[in-house]
């Protein structure tokens, strides 16, 4: 299926490096199973998109988010989770008791740098008028990148960013990317109590 981008916009946005969060759910697999002594599964793609919502703001009802995954040209899918292949996920849609989740899936081409190709399409998401919600996951080098550009937006959007430390700063708010990342993978918290 061709997309040739984003047509238009729904008032709740996530804009996600996938190769980034396709490396953190390696990273935190390799790290749990060895700490909890069992194999960690590949993480829910929903589950994950439900948690970052609900770690931007949004609560059930009758929402619509647009969900953008922005990747490198040569990768074909998210490996570490399911479903993950991008020929699946492109133009696809789930509904739960968040609402509607439409999925895009974009690749940076030659012509523009990934952080810059990353961070036009988070403004241009964040500057519409029908967009009220955003939440962005940026890899570690485009984070500061995207951060400063956001404090031009209108304090009337609730722009959230993911990291996988605490981070401060910037016209938004902030969220620890491997508590969703986590959750999707099956990791409860029960489990890290090594007492």
């Amino acid at each position: 299926m061709k997309n040739d981008g984003v047509d238009g916009w729904c008032e709740n946005v996530i804009v996600a490096d996938a190769d980034h969060i396709d490396k953190v759910a390696f990273n935190l697999t390799v790290n749990f199973e060895r700490m909890l002594g069992r194999r960690i599964k590949a993480a829910d793609t929903a589950l994950w998109l439900d948690c970052v919502v609900l770690d931007g703001g949004l609560r059930p009802g009758n929402n619509t988010v647009q969900v953008v995954l922005i990747h490198n040209k040569k990768s074909r899918g998210l490996e570490y989770f399911i479903p993950g292949a991008y020929d699946d996920l492109n133009g696809k849609a789930f509904k739960d008791n968040l609402g509607e989740f439409v999925i895009t899936v974009l690749s940076v081409e030659d012509i523009v740098g990934r952080e810059e190709f990353f961070t036009d399409i988070v403004l241009t998401a964040a500057n519409h008028a029908d967009v009220q919600r955003v939440m962005v996951v940026p890899d570690d080098d485009t984070y500061d990148r995207v951060r400063t550009a956001l404090r031009c937006i209108d304090d009337d959007k609730r722009i959230t960013l993911f990291a996988m430390q605490p981070m401060t700063g910037g016209n938004c708010r902030h969220e620890i990317l491997g508590y969703s990342l986590m959750q999707a993978l099956g990791i409860k918290a029960e489990e890290m109590d090594f007492a």
